[in-house]
């Protein structure tokens, strides 16, 4: 849409405390952490612990719309447009606010702040009847996007430190991919050399290949890389204007 866009992350899994400019050739997951990495092969991204000073750094980079990566309940930025993501299988949990529930704040208040919520995956847990029923909500569905290398007859051992490592697992076996294990850690998780090689090892017992995610990738030890496949999803709007519509509308144009 022609529109410079930059990124403000708060890095966290980071020790850097910024802001700072990510280069992903340079710096790693235990400097800025996972997420902007992967951020910033896609656009400019700042790491900052503080929230201002790195939305002014990309002002002054020239960006025109800022993305805050997780700031929907950081009070120190006046937001022009803000979007709640719901997973469709976990829904709001036991509905309670940490450390009773996985909510970080109650669902009514966060919608009342919310211009648009983007439902990803099916809705299992009935959100759009009722937590969501008065809500905009817009569907979308992560996907492969590419299953080219993934052979026919191929056995792998999937491993992921997320938030929810069964989306990737469901992602793996909705793609008909032949899982012989899966092993699940903890999100942002710093893998060590000893869990790489026990991952080997078990791969090698199943005759398998090791499988995980864009995000775990850059968290795996140097030397490491060559024994581990990444496959890399996308999300898809089930509305092909949503995307455009948000940034439309964040811009203040409609």
């Amino acid at each position: 849409m022609g529109i410079r866009v930059g990124v403000v992350s708060r890095g966290y899994g980071g020790r850097l405390a910024g802001p700072i400019l990510v280069d992903p050739r340079h710096h790693t997951a235990d400097e800025v952490g996972d997420e902007p990495l992967l951020l910033a092969a896609q656009a400019p991204t700042w790491i900052s612990r503080d929230r201002v000073q790195g939305a002014l750094a990309a002002q002054r980079d020239g960006s025109e719309l800022i993305l805050l990566d997780d700031g929907f309940q950081n009070p120190s930025l006046h937001k022009n447009y803000a979007l709640l993501v719901f997973d469709g299988g976990y829904g709001i949990g036991n509905g309670s606010v940490f450390p009773a529930g996985p909510l970080r704040e109650p669902v009514d208040s966060a919608l009342r702040r919310a211009d648009m919520c983007l439902l990803v995956g099916q809705d299992r847990r009935k959100l759009k009847d009722t937590v969501l029923k008065n809500a905009d909500v817009q569907t979308a569905r992560l996907l492969p996007e590419s299953l080219t290398g993934f052979e026919s007859g191929s056995r792998y051992v999937a491993f992921a430190g997320i938030g929810i490592p069964d989306k990737f697992f469901q992602t793996l076996r909705d793609a008909k991919l032949d899982l012989a294990d899966t092993i699940a850690y903890p999100d942002h998780y710093q893998y060590t050399d000893q869990d790489l090689n026990d991952l080997i090892m078990k791969a090698k017992k199943h005759q398998a290949s090791l499988l995980t995610t864009r995000k775990d990738f850059v968290r795996v030890p140097v030397g490491f890389a060559e024994h581990v496949q990444v496959l890399d999803v996308a999300l898809k709007c089930d509305t092909d204007a949503t995307l455009e519509r948000i940034v439309r509308k964040a811009m203040g144009h409609g």
